[in-house]
């Protein structure tokens, strides 16, 4: 079993910072990917960024410049530093990871349940 769970979400003004925390536990062998997408009412979830076990990264057009994703492989974390945001970076954001729990085992997508960030006009 593993869980990956979120935190640092929040109300923030337009220009405001956040910061988005993901820590994964439990069975894990490996992790290899791991990214943020988001939500916002009636819309489908979207790619926000990733960032591979190397460190190479990669954005949506529409954080790029203001969002910067990072990794801790030792303690099995990803975080989100938001700058500069916007009434539309507004949803619920979900971390992803791609884990592998035994060292012959296939690697599989895992969720966290999402923390909401709200950006004000």
């Amino acid at each position: 079993q593993v869980q990956l769970v979120e935190s640092g979400g929040g109300l923030v003004q337009a220009g405001g910072s956040l910061r988005l925390s993901c820590a994964a536990s439990g069975n894990i062998f490996s992790i290899n990917g791991m990214g943020w997408y988001r939500q916002a009412p009636g819309k489908q979830r979207e790619l926000v960024a990733d960032i591979t076990r190397g460190g190479s990264t990669n954005y949506a057009d529409s954080v790029k410049g203001r969002f910067t994703i990072s990794r801790d492989n030792a303690k099995n974390t990803v975080a989100l530093q938001m700058n500069s945001l916007k009434p539309e970076d507004t949803g619920v954001y979900y971390c992803n990871a791609g884990v592998a729990t035994k060292w012959y085992t296939a690697l599989l997508d895992y969720w966290g349940q999402g923390t909401q960030v709200t950006v004000s006009s």
